[in-house]
C-alpha cells in the first residue's frame, strides 16, 4: 500500500498542531490500520485518524552529550592529552607571554613581601628586581636559592 501523500497530509496537519515542523519520516501510522489510512484521501479523514491515534507523530531525536560530557570529566583530571590529541604547537596552547607573566608576576610578589617584611631594603629589591626582569631566575624556587646563596634568608634577617 501506497500512503505517501497520507503522510505528506499527516506531516502538514501535525505540525500545525505541534507548532513545529513535523517531517515525513516523524509521520507514524499504525501497522495493523494501514489499510484503513490508504483509503483516506481528504484531510478531514487524515484528522479523524490522528484523533483516534492511528496516526502520530515520533519524538525529535537528540544528538546524546552522554560521551561528550565523560570525555569532558576525563579531560578535568588531565587524561586525553597526548600527542595525538594535540593541535596546534607547545606555543599555540600555552603562549610563551602566558607562561613568562605567570613566571614574573609570582617572582615579583615574592620581592614584595620580602621588601615589605624588611627582609630585603629597597636598593637590593631594585637590584633583584631588574634581575627578575632579565630573566636570571627560571622559577621563584630558583629565585630563592639565589637569594640563599648571596645570604638572604627568607622571612629573616641577612
Amino acid at each position: 500500500m501506497q500512503v505517501t501523500n497520507q503522510k505528506r497530509m499527516a506531516a502538514s496537519i501535525l505540525s500545525k498542531q505541534e507548532g513545529k515542523e513535523v517531517g515525513l519520516n516523524r509521520v507514524w501510522i499504525h501497522p495493523a490500520y494501514i489499510d484503513q489510512v490508504a483509503t483516506a484521501v481528504q484531510k478531514e479523514e487524515i484528522r479523524e485518524l490522528i484523533e483516534e491515534g492511528v496516526i502520530r507523530s515520533k519524538p525529535v531525536k537528540g544528538t546524546s552529550r552522554v560521551r561528550a560530557r565523560l570525555a569532558n570529566k576525563q579531560k578535568s583530571k588531565g587524561r586525553r592529552k597526548g600527542h595525538g590529541s594535540r593541535a596546534g604547537s607547545k606555543n599555540a596552547r600555552t603562549p610563551r607571554k602566558q607562561l613568562w607573566m605567570r613566571k614574573i608576576r609570582s617572582q615579583r610578589r615574592v620581592l614584595k613581601d620580602m621588601r615589605e617584611s624588611g627582609t630585603i631594603t629597597a636598593s637590593r629589591y631594585r637590584y633583584y628586581y631588574r634581575k627578575a626582569k632579565g630573566g636570571t631566575y627560571r622559577s621563584v624556587a630558583h629565585m630563592k636559592t639565589y637569594l640563599e646563596a648571596e645570604g638572604i634568608k627568607d622571612g629573616g634577617e641577612s
